[in-house]
């Protein structure tokens, strides 16, 4: 039975950035600002979008498109290539600009975090007064070309899709007494947690928008989605605060969209082997060991997929040995991207080891030599011979979900504040 707060006052205020990426770019460059620009980790017409500022989503650019795409839909767009270490120092002032006016609760990503509101702050001439505080401390102390949309709520799930019913630069309060009808008219993919796998499962079970979710009793939610969470969903539309989590197993990995100059076999093969070089160490620094690998290349013309079981372990050179032995069985065509990702991760106290596999050489002193003599002395100064060709190809990405860079040795990532401009030029078709 879930507890029930018939009071549900306005508990959360959820802060989400407008095009981070995009901004974050705008901030650092003044003479991109109020221009139709886009995000790229690669040049190409075939590299995807991760961020377009508001003037280039007018013509319909949007994370995920092609560059090619963008640029036949806005001829004006400009190009950025993406700069992690940015991100990352911006987000790390945004905390401490936000701090002075209401703790963060809970950072969700490097573009959206929560505030538990207590007391007082929780009536809404006084929450909708820090939404607007967080908001001017922003502008005041980082930047006023980084905006937000900021909602308020009973629950946090509804306080971060509040953030979406005002963008650029909103501020909504959803109330109890408005709910759940004021979220009637919705497609059921505008709500956080449903996909579109989930949204064909509803729909095949009759639910079609946002006003059959409400309309339907808990139990008949919890068959619609086909376990208990559809009944948790019934509470969470009406503003009662339950945690929603929806989080799967943990993974860890990194891919890479192939430069021109790697889209061959060789290519693609040494950008996988600085992948996993790179994957490994972050599997030492977090005291991680992988049981499961999957490798992944993505062609133009044909994919490839392989996956193996092996036994613990966190060494570089046990691991690439094994993905070898798959490689042998490749047949992609074209490659465009390549990925590594292990699974099965375990804790070293939870590794058992086996008594019919033959144990791996002993290594376990070798990588971590390497990992801290990189760390003493800055990136690659010690490195798989390998990996000579491509030790500098795959930078650390920054994703939505992350807020924080994966440091390969002294010196990597650091913010280097710069007001030069750097565009990629106009790409070439793939044609």
């Amino acid at each position: 039975m879930v507890p029930l707060d018939q009071s549900r006052p306005l508990r959360w205020l959820f802060l989400d950035f407008n095009s981070y990426f995009a901004s974050a770019e705008q901030v650092q460059h003044p003479e991109l600002r109020g221009k139709p620009i886009a995000v790229a980790p690669t040049p190409g017409p075939s590299a995807t979008i991760i961020a377009a500022s508001y003037p280039a989503k007018a013509f319909g650019v949007r994370t995920g498109t092609k560059v090619g795409d963008a640029m036949r839909m806005c001829p004006d767009i400009q190009i950025v290539p993406a700069t992690p270490s940015l991100y990352v120092h911006l987000h790390q002032q945004v905390l401490k600009a936000v701090d002075q006016v209401l703790p963060v609760d809970k950072v969700c990503s490097i573009d959206e975090m929560r505030f538990r509101l207590l007391g007082e702050e929780m009536a809404r001439d006084h929450a909708l007064d820090l939404g607007r505080r967080v908001k001017e401390a922003i502008a005041d102390e980082v930047s006023p070309v980084l905006t937000s949309s900021v909602g308020i709520a009973p629950n946090a799930w509804l306080a971060k899709l509040a953030t979406e019913f005002e963008k650029p630069n909103g501020l909504v309060v959803l109330e109890a007494s408005e709910l759940p009808d004021r979220l009637r008219g919705m497609r059921l993919t505008e709500f956080t947690g449903i996909n579109r796998k989930m949204e064909a499962r509803l729909m095949a079970s009759g639910v079609f928008r946002s006003d059959d979710l409400i309309d339907r009793n808990p139990q008949e939610l919890a068959r619609a989605f086909g376990s208990v969470i559809g009944e948790r969903w019934w509470y969470l539309l009406r503003g009662y605060d339950l945690d929603f989590t929806n989080e799967t197993g943990k993974s860890l990995g990194h891919s890479h969209v192939l430069p021109p100059q790697h889209r061959t076999d060789r290519g693609c093969r040494d950008i996988l082997q600085r992948l996993t070089h790179k994957a490994t160490a972050r599997l030492r620094a977090e005291g991680l060991w992988t049981t499961r690998v999957s490798v992944s290349v993505s062609g133009k013309e044909k994919s490839w997929h392989a996956e193996f079981h092996i036994p613990a372990t966190q060494d570089t050179l046990a691991i690439w040995d094994r993905v070898l032995e798959v490689w042998e069985k490749r047949d992609f065509r074209m490659p465009l991207k390549v990925g590594i990702t292990f699974t099965g991760l375990q804790k070293v106290e939870a590794i058992t080891p086996s008594l019919f596999e033959e144990p791996e050489q002993d290594r376990s002193k070798l990588m971590p030599a390497v990992d801290a003599m990189n760390q003493k002395f800055g990136k690659n100064t010690v490195y798989i011979a390998g990996l000579h060709k491509a030790k500098d190809a795959a930078s650390e990405k920054i994703a939505f979900q992350k807020t924080w860079l994966f440091s390969e040795g002294k010196g990597d990532h650091e913010w280097v504040n710069t007001r030069n401009a750097d565009i990629f030029p106009k790409p070439e078709s793939d044609d």
